[in-house]
């Protein structure tokens, strides 16, 4: 990995933790699969600390420029396929 996670220095420790988890979920999700329910998990935690739609926008367009994961497209799919238990890009 040789990119950053967006972060906001606003934010509290645990925050932060929820975050990175968040970000980690979708690097998962893209190399070897995720359980859908855990990123699903992950996202919601991340949307509590992140509720804007823009800054939601903001950071994950940060974090798929660096790294080329999409988390927009990951989550997407994991809504869409409820039936599948493991979410692979």
């Amino acid at each position: 990995m040789s990119y950053q996670y967006p972060i906001s220095v606003d934010w509290s420790t645990e925050e932060i933790v929820d975050v990175v988890q968040f970000f980690s979920s979708i690097e998962k999700a893209y190399e070897k699969g995720i359980d859908r329910e855990e990123l699903l998990l992950s996202y919601k935690k991340f949307k509590q600390i992140v509720p804007s739609k823009s800054e939601e926008k903001k950071l994950c367009n940060e974090f798929e420029e660096d790294s080329k994961y999409s988390p927009y497209l990951t989550i997407k799919k994991a809504r869409e396929l409820e039936n599948v238990r493991v979410i692979k890009m």
